[in-house]
């Protein structure tokens, strides 16, 4: 799935570029189910909102089958080969979520922060890449994200251990409050299947779920080879170490292993 023009450049000055359904319902009902299963696992790699709930599972495309095709998959590696120019290795793999009702915030910060002071990532040559597994609503906490806020590079960031179950590199109140007023907030949302890539420097966030509508997102972290990490600090399992470039898996694999599952 190559980049048009038109989207290379809404990437360039936004920060960000949503594609809608560009993964087929059968596929993302498959995804839908692995992630329920991961999330019954009582492993390191789930981590739980304070309540008990499922936040996010790391790591899970190496205990399922489904996540692993999708963390190497074509659709979603090479439009980050080409805007990178250049081979990429999974940092990170995770599913996150925000149980119906009672899933907690994301506070603001931006990726790379994050990855270069916990995982002593030299440049902001990563990206996130998220598959929406339900649909993601103006109401059931979608991301917010702030335009053009790439920007603004790197920022100042505190390390926040309190807020949430999951510690996170955030940014000021009026660090955010300055870039609304400049750029404001949107929320891409859409169907599930959908796919949000986004820089790793644009700021963004979400509120809580008190829906009755849960919204989990698939998200690979891809990174430049160029761009390995030197200083990890946290778990093999949230910063890979294996810096090989990603294998792509095509769709027909994907829909091989849907025909595995059905004959079973």
């Amino acid at each position: 799935m190559q980049l048009t023009k038109q989207q290379l450049a809404e990437f360039d000055e936004l920060g960000y570029i949503f594609l809608p359904e560009c993964f087929p319902l059968e596929q993302v009902e498959a995804l839908r189910t692995a992630a329920s299963e991961v999330f019954a696992q009582h492993r390191a790699e789930v981590w739980r909102e304070k309540d008990g709930a499922p936040r996010m599972a790391f790591a899970c495309q190496q205990y399922s089958e489904a996540c692993r095709l999708l963390a190497s998959d074509e659709r979603l590696v090479t439009p980050v080969e080409q805007l990178f120019g250049e081979r990429c290795y999974l940092h990170q793999f995770k599913i996150n979520a925000k149980a119906a009702f009672t899933g907690d915030v994301w506070q603001w910060h931006q990726d790379f922060p994050t990855w270069h002071k916990d995982d002593g990532m030299p440049e902001p040559r990563a990206m996130n890449i998220a598959v929406f597994l339900d649909d993601v609503m103006p109401i059931n906490g979608p991301l917010m994200v702030v335009p053009r806020s790439h920007k603004s590079g790197a920022l100042e960031s505190s390390h926040d251990v309190k807020t949430t179950s999951y510690p996170l590199w955030t940014l000021d109140n009026q660090t955010v409050t300055d870039l609304v007023e400049r750029n404001g907030i949107v929320t891409p949302t859409g169907k599930k299947g959908g796919v949000l890539m986004f820089h790793a420097n644009i700021v963004h966030g979400s509120a809580g779920n008190i829906t009755p509508y849960p919204r989990r997102i698939a998200y690979l972290t891809l990174s430049a080879l160029s761009n390995a990490i030197v200083k990890p600090t946290r778990p093999d399992f949230i910063a890979h170490r294996d810096f090989t470039p990603v294998q792509k898996t095509s769709p027909q694999d994907f829909e091989e292993f849907l025909s595995r599952e059905v004959a079973a």
